[in-house]
């Protein structure tokens, strides 16, 4: 019975072309509206490595003096000093620990055809690879013995691999840049989580492409690059390099690794011994409480969903809603005409009940097809939205998950605005309306 009612909805479509056009249309409008925002939203919102983030773990210290602090304020500063991040590697603290920082270069390739290409990268240490799980088509990272000795060496992203060495397997190859020759040990697959967590430097660059090279942390340091991202600095800093490693300035990412998330309760303890170690030293001057994040805790604490995003969304169901208003009023007309319809029904036998299943179902086919418009036009609107930024082109685009949603939406929003005019069909009283006739 079920195919039978539906063969009958679709040809139930043909029946007044305009106002079954104009019901399809307002119903795909607010399912795209409404599912192009959402899909940001999911995007955004997403755990960018699900299988460990509950054991990835950064946290907030406050270095700074007392002058300028109020106590009980709670330090905000995400980054690290120098000096912080030296001895938190030498800590032994969890499974693995990371220190990174953002840089850029401008690499010289061996190819004649090639000019100079600038490119954004990473300064890492080793345990970085394992801890986020970084997939490799060529080669590998380098071990802790190449950290130590600040070697040169550099792992390339997929896409510059390609760029500087075409087809041709790249380990082992020499790739100028930072006024030195590094050997390529490495070619990272793709690699871009969402949001990207391990070293924020605001909303916008959480949703930007994979680093384009990374180093060691060591040889970056010995080659005096300078950081590309935020830095904040409080108390005193001597001139130079020297004078900046040596100072409060905070330009460092820094994340452990530990076994289980329970060791947690640990770790909290570990800093705050540390925290109390440097007060005694002249440093952490504060005494503010030393904060620890996991990965998710950490996205809501940098706000990497901001309240205009969620505002955008709320608005946008908004829309949906006002859509369906409007899908109830084109729906109660298009049933009415067919009173007549019902009344021969009736009178031949059907009931209500299989009267309001027919109306129904019809409802769902409206839906169904308003899905198919919906999807073209939200895939349209996240074009749009995507040509806005860099960050938004990562974000805007339509998974198999969204994709199911925009079906599922589209259905059941017709079939909710379907309600109230099946029940009306189904009031149709046979003999008034075979008087009629």
């Amino acid at each position: 019975m079920f195919t039978y009612y539906f063969f009958l909805g679709l040809r139930s479509l043909k029946r007044n072309p305009a106002l079954t056009a104009l019901m399809v249309l307002t119903l795909a409008i607010g399912v795209a509206a409404s599912v192009s925002t959402l899909t940001i939203l999911h995007v955004m919102s997403g755990d960018p490595i699900p299988q460990k983030s509950d054991r990835l773990f950064t946290a907030i210290l406050d270095p700074g003096p007392k002058e300028g602090y109020t106590p009980g304020d709670e330090p905000n500063d995400h980054q690290f000093t120098y000096k912080d991040i030296s001895n938190l590697l030498e800590s032994k603290q969890g499974v693995r620990r990371a220190a990174m920082y953002g840089i850029e270069a401008t690499a010289e390739p061996a190819r004649k055809d090639l000019g100079a290409i600038s490119m954004e990268g990473l300064a890492v240490t080793a345990d970085t690879f394992a801890m986020f799980e970084i997939p490799f088509v060529a080669g590998q990272g380098w071990q802790d013995s190449e950290d130590k000795s600040s070697a040169d060496v550099v792992v390339l992203s997929k896409k510059m691999a390609e760029k500087f060495f075409g087809n041709s397997n790249p380990v082992g190859q020499k790739l100028r840049l930072l006024k030195g020759d590094f050997t390529v040990i490495g070619v990272s697959d793709d690699w871009a989580p969402k949001p990207k967590f391990y070293i924020f430097n605001g909303r916008e660059a959480a949703f930007v492409e994979e680093p384009d090279f990374m180093l060691p942390l060591s040889n970056a340091i010995r080659r005096e690059t300078a950081h590309a991202g935020s830095m904040g600095c409080t108390g005193r800093q001597d001139p130079g390099w020297e004078g900046r490693l040596n100072s409060e300035c905070t330009w460092f990412h820094f994340w452990f690794e530990l076994k289980s998330s329970s060791q947690r309760a640990e770790l909290q303890n570990y800093l705050d011994s540390y925290a109390a170690e440097q007060f005694k030293l002249g440093r952490f001057q504060r005494q503010a409480k030393n904060r620890l994040f996991n990965v998710r805790e950490f996205l809501v604490e940098m706000q990497v969903i901001g309240d205009d995003s969620r505002l955008s969304a709320w608005l946008a169901f908004g829309f949906l809603l006002l859509c369906l208003v409007n899908t109830v009023g084109l729906l109660l007309a298009k049933f009415s005409v067919r009173a007549s319809e019902v009344g021969v029904r009736r009178a031949l036998g059907a009931s209500r009940k299989e009267i309001f299943t027919q109306f129904l179902i019809e409802t769902a086919v409206v839906g169904l097809v308003g899905a198919l418009l919906g999807v073209l036009l939200a895939a349209g609107a996240l074009q749009l939205i995507a040509l806005q930024s860099k960050a938004l082109a990562v974000v805007a685009h339509m998974d198999w998950e969204m994709l199911g949603l925009t079906f599922f939406m589209s259905v059941s929003a017709a079939m909710i605005a379907g309600l109230l005019p099946t029940w009306r069909a189904c009031q149709v009283t046979p003999a008034i309306q075979l008087k009629s006739q």
